[in-house]
């Protein structure tokens, strides 16, 4: 078992294991009434592990289902998940176990954070994706049709119980997605992890893939340390230092959106991360080896490097929209003090950076 200190408000700990689930009665005690938020496949699979901790504790829980995929994500369904719980009685000393991956996280975390002006949550992950990334830090939100997260709250959840070994439950296409984000902490340049990222990807390939729980608990550990570290020091992006955890985001919602989700979040961030790196080659802010690196680094986990066919207009448009956006084009980009925020590229860097996506602008 790994845990990292995320130290927000009380602090809270996210914990690494491959049996975390049977935990959840600890991480919500004294409580004795929960909300818990799922999807049926993944009840299918890890919801025993929960009911039985809670039961064994005496928590009564008032289950319920969300859909799949990012439509889910929505204000029709955070309405849904409140008016049940109201109906239910859950009052706000109560809490909400969200199990499941990004959609249940977000959804289920702005559900918490609205409810009752905000009630306890408890973050249990089941995709690679969720538990490097999207069940720290207390960023949560859904979609719009005019863009990806822009409706949300920060709520930090009372704890973050990544058991790895419901990823071995998980389709193929959706666990490779997840070494996405991997992929974005692999290349930022932090001193807490010291390459430790690049080299297990690098040198532990093949157990990795395998989805060996050593490898998966050490990869998930370290991302997770670098997640907490820039949390605790900007825990609402107010100094701009959060923003680098969006590296390859920007142009990474904007293909979520107008591709209508074709892309798995993973694999949209993949692109742009990419993207990211030759616009920094572009903008000389780094040198063009180091943003073939962004490709090799991908492409070599598996991941698409490009996206054709989509308008580069429509995309355009939809980055502007951004929550990072300052009123134009805003992009986290590498250069020679590190990760920064870079306000409206040239339009030559940015046909470069679209050109070696595959994307005609």
């Amino acid at each position: 078992m790994a845990r990292v200190r995320v130290g927000v408000g009380d602090g809270y700990d996210v914990v690494v294991s491959e049996d975390a689930l049977a935990d959840v009665w600890l991480a919500l005690a004294p409580r004795k009434r929960v909300g818990l938020v799922s999807q049926a496949g993944v009840f299918e699979h890890h919801g025993a592990a929960v009911i039985g901790s809670l039961d064994r504790a005496g928590v009564e829980v008032i289950r319920t289902a969300i859909g799949d995929g990012e439509d889910a994500k929505s204000m029709a369904t955070v309405q849904q998940l409140c008016r049940l719980w109201a109906r239910e009685g859950l009052l706000r000393g109560d809490a909400v176990v969200a199990l499941g991956g990004g959609v249940v996280g977000d959804t289920a975390g702005f559900a918490a954070a609205v409810y009752h002006r905000g009630i306890a949550v408890l973050q249990c992950p089941t995709t690679l994706l969720a538990m490097v990334d999207a069940a720290i830090g207390g960023k949560t939100a859904v979609n719009l049709p005019e863009g990806k997260n822009l409706v949300g709250a920060f709520h930090q959840p009372v704890g973050v119980l990544a058991d790895v070994s419901t990823l071995a439950t998980l389709p193929d296409r959706e666990y490779r997605a997840g070494l996405g984000e991997v992929a974005k902490y692999a290349l930022m340049d932090d001193a807490i992890d010291d390459g430790g990222i690049a080299r297990i990807l690098a040198e532990q390939r093949a157990a990795v893939e395998g989805r060996d729980v050593a490898a998966l608990t050490d990869l998930v550990t370290r991302s997770a340390a670098i997640k907490a570290r820039v949390v605790t020091a900007d825990p609402e992006e107010r100094t701009g230092l959060r923003a680098t955890l969006n590296y390859g985001h920007t142009l990474a919602h904007a293909l979520e959106t107008v591709g209508h989700h074709d892309l798995h979040h993973g694999e949209a961030v993949a692109v742009g991360l990419v993207f990211a790196g030759a616009l920094a080659a572009a903008m000389e802010r780094i040198p063009v080896a180091a943003a073939e690196d962004h490709r090799t680094l991908v492409a070599g986990l598996g991941l698409p490097t490009e996206a054709p066919g989509l308008p580069a207009g429509d995309l355009l448009a939809v980055m502007r929209r951004d929550k990072k956006a300052s009123g134009g084009l805003t992009f986290v980009l590498q250069g020679p003090y590190g990760l920064e925020s870079i306000d409206d590229p040239p339009a030559r860097a940015l046909a470069a950076a679209f050109a070696a996506v595959g994307i005609d602008s």
